[in-house]
């Protein structure tokens, strides 16, 4: 077990203070994830589901550390990273990416294609290595050669599932371990959300990829998971096999 286990969430919280009166003063707190716990192994897609609100977007950027904490223990591969600095995240980063749930709003419409998939490469000096004579097997460049052919087109000729796959293609560049789905076929249509979902199980098979599959419809959910975590006004997290 302990091999194959990449993720493991212990009593996490994350509270947001609110604050009211003339001086700004913290007068209580939105519990908007309060004590919850699950694991997630190697290979493996968890579905995180619960109704609006209910803190499962939050949940997946305090694990990824978008969003700090307010208590509780992320461990990534036996790891604590609630504990590293800024610099000591900044390279963990690589092997833990996510994909927005709207492609319209997470992606620089006036950036190229290429420059929106290769701006981690650049951000983590990989780009740079590969340059000046790396390795050209890197996953990025062997995926998506194909989008090399659309690399000087801007986001505004694309439509909405070609620009979640471009997402898609964003956080697999930096060949990660886990990725967070934050329902990333919400705002696509229905025949979009099943190719894109083909998409990832493609991904999955053929990488090795583990996911936390953060979503509400449950039809979804159940195409994709090996288990099915279920949360309630930020707390509670069961785990189920589906």
């Amino acid at each position: 077990m302990a091999e194959t286990l990449l993720l493991e969430v212990k009593h996490l919280k994350k509270h947001f203070p609110i604050k009211g009166g003339v001086f700004s003063k913290t007068i209580g707190y939105v519990y908007a994830v309060d004590d919850i716990n699950f694991t997630l192994e190697k290979g493996e897609t968890l579905g995180l589901v619960g109704e609006s609100g209910c803190g499962k977007s939050t949940t997946g950027r305090t694990i990824l550390r978008l969003i700090e904490p307010t208590d509780g223990a992320i461990y990534f591969e036996g790891q604590d990273i609630t504990t590293l600095d800024k610099s000591a995240m900044r390279a963990l980063r690589r092997e833990m990416q996510i994909i927005f749930q709207d492609p319209y709003a997470s992606l620089n419409p006036r950036m190229t294609v290429g420059s929106i998939i290769g701006e981690p490469l650049e951000i983590h000096k990989i780009a740079e290595r590969l340059r000046e004579g790396g390795t050209a097997s890197h996953r990025s460049f062997r995926k998506w050669a194909c989008v090399l052919k659309i690399c000087a087109n801007t986001l505004t000729e694309f439509s909405g599932g070609q620009r979640q796959r471009i997402g898609i293609a964003r956080a697999l560049a930096l060949n990660p371990k886990l990725i967070v789905c934050d329902e990333p076929v919400s705002a696509l249509d229905v025949s979009i959300q099943a190719q894109v979902i083909n998409l990832l199980e493609d991904l999955q098979a053929e990488f090795g990829l583990s996911y936390l599959f953060i979503a509400h419809n449950l039809n979804v959910v159940e195409h994709i998971s090996n288990r099915v975590a279920v949360m309630y006004l930020g707390r509670d997290c069961r785990t189920r096999f589906r």
